[in-house]
């Protein structure tokens, strides 16, 4: 079966009619993860997320065309938006507006709303649509230089559409393209639920789930470990903040492990013969 639909949408703004601002041009990383633009509730989760450290990991420089899978609220967005605008490109796959899901027809919402309220920063901000199994193209085929996804993987399994996602970021990476994915990190030692009720995934399975679509592993940081994610929660990770999903029930508890233990890795499209025999694009899905 073919899925090939694909919902690219138009930018926001067009690029010609945005006003130059230069303190809205950060040359470098930590300018713009210390710009004043960010959410405060978003820098106040820097010291779990290491966004610095984290992108650095996944050898994204100002230069270079990112798609971001599944931006939610704009975490990420808000440093890799102004991070790229001069000189490279941000592509947000996110949910569709027409969504089926409120969920996640609200949440395309206000995240459009985000962008637009800021042209300076975000007008040059490009939106395509991961619904999977309909809507797959995040990016034209062999077109981009990185895609990251952050803590998206167990929703997947939930839906059992992790495979197919994971061809969809293949096929629109480069050739020596990389994958970079943070996910809440389960036991190696124990099985893994297939759909993830709890959250947590093993590494091992993500490390299966690319080398499936055709990835390489290049290599994994514990620079969003946590030691104190005791992973035993009847809840899921859903307990621990952000979402602290019990609200007072043994907050002060939660609070004090803090978010989530993270693998944090990253994997190549190969490039040559191997990238070949795993097909150009998604057709083969």
């Amino acid at each position: 079966m073919r899925l090939m639909k694909k919902i690219i949408l138009p930018l926001l703004l067009s690029t010609s009619a945005l006003t130059a601002n230069a303190a809205d041009d950060f040359d470098g990383l930590k300018q713009a993860i210390a710009g004043k633009h960010r959410a405060a509730e978003h820098k106040a989760r820097d010291k779990y997320r290491h966004p610095e450290q984290t992108l650095a990991f996944f050898e994204v420089t100002n230069d270079l065309t990112v798609v971001e899978i599944w931006p939610g609220n704009g975490w990420y967005t808000e440093i890799l938006a102004p991070y790229l605008k001069t000189n490279g490109k941000f592509i947000a796959a996110q949910f569709s507006p027409n969504a089926e899901l409120p969920y996640h027809k609200n949440t395309a919402q206000k995240y459009i709303d985000k962008l637009k309220a800021q042209p300076n920063l975000y007008g040059k901000v490009e939106l395509s649509v991961l619904e999977p199994p309909e809507y797959l193209q995040i990016a034209p085929d062999n077109s981009v230089d990185r895609v990251l996804t952050f803590r998206n993987v167990h929703n997947w399994m939930a839906s059992d559409q992790a495979a197919i996602v994971f061809k969809a970021m293949f096929a629109a990476l480069k050739p020596g393209g990389i994958l970079g994915v943070v996910e809440h990190r389960s036991n190696n030692l124990k099985p893994q639920d297939p759909k993830a009720a709890s959250g947590y995934v093993s590494e091992d399975y993500v490390i299966a789930l690319a080398r499936n679509a055709g990835f390489e592993f290049l290599a994994k940081s514990d620079i969003n470990a946590n030691n104190k994610d005791t992973k035993d929660y009847p809840e899921g990770v859903w307990v621990l903040p952000p979402a602290l999903s019990g609200k007072d029930k043994d907050r002060k508890k939660y609070l004090a492990i803090g978010e989530s233990d993270r693998m944090t890795i990253k994997f190549i499209k190969p490039t040559g013969l191997k990238a070949a025999l795993f097909g150009n694009g998604l057709s083969r899905l």
